[in-house]
């Protein structure tokens, strides 16, 4: 048990960690092959067909059962440039699937930065509150310690200091669900560069500062101490 930390916090974000992750849902092997429409097209990355049909809106909007849109699966899928066809024709950047995940958490998520800046160009809202943690992109990002995402998602106007309901911000969620490595350090350096508010605690009452000592973070500890 790390130093300092009482064992159902540490217990809880043990717990959280992989759940902010698998929470999603990509759709299974079973449900690409019975796509149909474009859905079909998204995951394929079809775009002749993609184009052919996306200027019907019932098709452009359709939800399979786990409410993904054809734009959902393209995110999924890795397809961005299904992804910029559909968004072109019309498809709702920010809308969310049964899981209340959007495009943007999406490809933070799976750390994948075409896709993230696909969406950002086709009119996704980097401020969105998603996932069932009431959390946004950036927090996903951070914890997950995937740092030029992060970096991406704070030049497109991404909240810093956005509190989900575990009551963690970005800044301590890349403390205290991350290994304390290098991504995770450029993490914390980026968002401290640009204004996160080292001050905000947890819950406990405890600053990601405080989370850095638990955990001998000696990297993360210079950097919040500093502020910079």
């Amino acid at each position: 048990m790390a130093a300092g930390l009482p064992a159902a916090l540490l217990g809880l974000a043990l717990a959280a960690a992989p759940l902010v992750t698998l929470a999603q849902t990509p759709p299974s092997a079973d449900e690409r092959a019975a796509y149909q429409s474009l859905h079909r097209a998204a995951a394929q990355g079809d775009l002749d067909a993609i184009r052919r049909q996306v200027g019907d809106k019932a098709a452009r909007e359709a939800r399979d059962g786990n409410g993904r849109t054809p734009l959902h699966v393209a995110a999924f899928a890795r397809q961005a440039e299904a992804a910029r066809a559909l968004m072109a024709g019309g498809a709702d950047a920010n809308a969310l699937d049964h899981q209340r995940y959007d495009i943007i958490t999406i490809a933070a998520v799976a750390n994948d930065l075409a896709m993230l800046k696909t969406a950002i160009g086709g009119g996704a809202n980097p401020r969105n509150v998603t996932s069932p943690y009431d959390g946004t992109a950036l927090i996903a990002a951070a914890h997950l310690g995937h740092a030029e995402v992060v970096e991406t998602l704070i030049q497109a106007g991404a909240p810093l200091d956005h509190v989900n309901n575990l009551g963690w911000t970005a800044l301590i969620e890349a403390v205290i669900l991350g290994d304390g490595g290098a991504n995770h350090q450029r993490v914390v350096r980026a968002l401290l560069a640009a204004g996160a508010d080292r001050r905000i605690a947890d819950r406990q009452g405890r600053t990601p500062l405080d989370h850095a000592r638990a955990r001998g973070y000696g990297a993360m500890i210079a950097m919040l101490e500093s502020g910079r």
